[in-house]
């Protein structure tokens, strides 16, 4: 299989308004839309097949090993006029298989994606950290691309981005916008965080906290006046707090609630649901807008009152909301069912 195959593939994809694009050994291609996988009419893809596939995205990357090697590997793949991907080749069963995740083109803006109303006001904050959670494919990574597009469009400010592998492409606007891949411009987060420091810039975007080391530096970016933009694998607002807390194993634990207490501004949490039509998905999303009420609760162990009190009750003047606000209120204005509704909030 050449390359025409793959783009061909990719372009049924658009034409089907996949979100995702699956190439795996003992079934046909498979495109995951509106949350469900369909499979194409066809034979089954074999071993020489993945292989192929593999080695031709491998052949615009920067990756050095034999394809016989390969385990996992995180790259980036585009077709011009088309669409740009974010891919996964990865070892299953002892054969190769492909996940491709679709990137849109163009840049979306908050109200295409139905964010809070105060997401313009939190992404021009001067300093601080702001996070966006949540499991994979819950549209973590277009909700950062929002962000930084509006401050590319309205702000002149230096903005460096840390990526693996970089998604969306931001051309520069009013503002400057560095953008750093994992593997090809930096070998790590930590050392690419570290090294931004000193690249001058007024917002930092961390494609992902993985650890202690990367916590602590963007904790520090964060104390020394920048605006830190960054993700977590959580579920929701408590958890995400719980998470940066069980990072620090080597440092005395109120120390880092005291230091995360003072820099967070604000923490999304999402989750994407089937439409009520059909066609497409819906944001549900869980905010905490990080006010003094809930910097203590976030400073002190038993957390009183919690922080879903301090969510619920934050609608006015904050935007804050719980995800069973959320979901409710997509159920009222039918974009969701009830079923769904019920399903996500069990």
């Amino acid at each position: 299989m050449d390359e025409s195959v793959l783009q061909g593939l990719l372009k049924k994809g658009v034409q089907y308004k996949a979100s995702d694009v699956l190439l795996k050994v003992g079934q046909p291609p498979a495109f995951r839309v509106s949350g469900v996988l369909h499979y194409l009419q066809g034979d089954k893809l074999q071993p020489q097949h993945t292989r192929e596939l593999a080695e031709v995205v491998l052949k615009r990357s920067r990756y050095k090993g034999t394809v016989d090697d390969l385990q996992q590997y995180d790259t980036s793949y585009s077709i011009p006029g088309v669409g740009r991907y974010r891919v996964n080749v990865y070892r299953q069963r002892g054969s190769l298989a492909l996940a491709l995740r679709s990137i849109p083109l163009k840049i979306p803006t908050f109200e295409e994606l139905r964010l809070p109303a105060i997401l313009p006001q939190l992404a021009e904050l001067e300093r601080g950290m702001i996070l966006v959670c949540g499991a994979a494919g819950n549209g973590k990574s277009s909700t950062l691309a929002s962000m930084i597009g509006h401050l590319n469009a309205t702000q002149r400010v230096h903005i460096v981005t840390i990526e693996d592998p970089i998604e969306f492409i931001h051309a520069d606007n009013l503002a400057s916008v560095s953008q750093r891949e994992i593997g090809i411009d930096t070998p790590d987060f930590a050392t690419a965080l570290r090294a931004a420091l000193r690249q001058d810039p007024d917002v930092i975007l961390v494609g992902e906290i993985r650890d202690e080391e990367t916590m602590d530096i963007a904790l520090k970016a964060s104390e020394t006046g920048h605006l830190v933009l960054s993700t977590l694998h959580t579920p929701d607002v408590a958890r995400t707090v719980g998470r940066v807390l069980s990072l620090a194993q080597s440092s005395d634990p109120q120390e880092t609630r005291e230091r995360f207490a003072d820099n967070v501004k604000a923490i999304l949490a999402q989750r994407l649901l089937p439409a009520a039509d059909g066609r497409g998905m819906v944001l549900a999303l869980e905010l905490l807008v990080v006010t003094g009420t809930a910097r203590e609760t976030i400073r002190k162990p038993e957390g009183n009152p919690p922080l879903k009190d301090i969510m619920e009750r934050g609608a006015h003047p904050y935007g804050m909301q719980t995800f069973e606000m959320h979901v409710r209120e997509h159920v009222k204005n039918g974009l969701v069912t009830v079923e769904t509704a019920r399903s996500a909030l069990g």
